[in-house]
């Protein structure tokens, strides 16, 4: 079990302030949900993002990230400490990727991307035990969000299909 990071390191090396979604990865319990509920108020902020300008955001703060997972494993001389959500946060951005800009659709992609993230079915399970370093910390959660995205998208097609002939 690793120890838990103490507050005061995230002044000492600011990208533990990154690295722990500004804090949020400090919780007690569950420090990935709380990494996640982190990225909400992101995903509201670049939300009214055209469709590019939301990729590029995802792909800059996913390249970003995997030099802040590297280096933040290297201060705290754990691979993949749980305190290091900078990972569930883009994984939260590419799980609302094109989505109605909805409340459900925060809640639907919230649980959808933590239930990936903690199930981790093949091949999320698989890159989580083989792709190594800052790459393999955020790999696992972008491949989580992209599946629970997937998930989201097939539902508004079946839901939309279903409410076309429920009028």
């Amino acid at each position: 079990m690793a120890k838990p990071i103490p507050a005061n390191l995230l002044f000492k090396h600011p990208v533990l302030f990154f690295a722990t979604g500004f804090g949020s990865g400090l919780a007690p319990k569950a420090p990935g949900t709380f990494g996640t509920l982190a990225a909400i108020p992101i995903y509201i902020l670049i939300s009214g993002f055209d469709a590019a300008s939301y990729w590029i955001t995802f792909m800059a703060l996913f390249l970003v990230g995997i030099l802040i997972c590297k280096k933040a494993t290297e201060i705290l001389k754990v691979h993949d400490h749980p305190g290091i959500v900078f990972d569930e946060i883009v994984g939260y951005l590419i799980t609302m990727y094109s989505l109605p800009q909805h409340w459900t659709m925060v809640v639907a992609g919230f649980l959808l991307f933590r239930l990936f993230d903690i199930w981790k079915p093949w091949p999320i399970r698989m890159l989580d035990k083989t792709v190594k370093g800052g790459l393999g910390i955020m790999l696992d959660d972008v491949v989580a969000g992209v599946s629970a995205n997937l998930v989201l998208q097939i539902g508004l097609v079946v839901l939309g299909y279903f409410g076309y002939f429920l009028r």
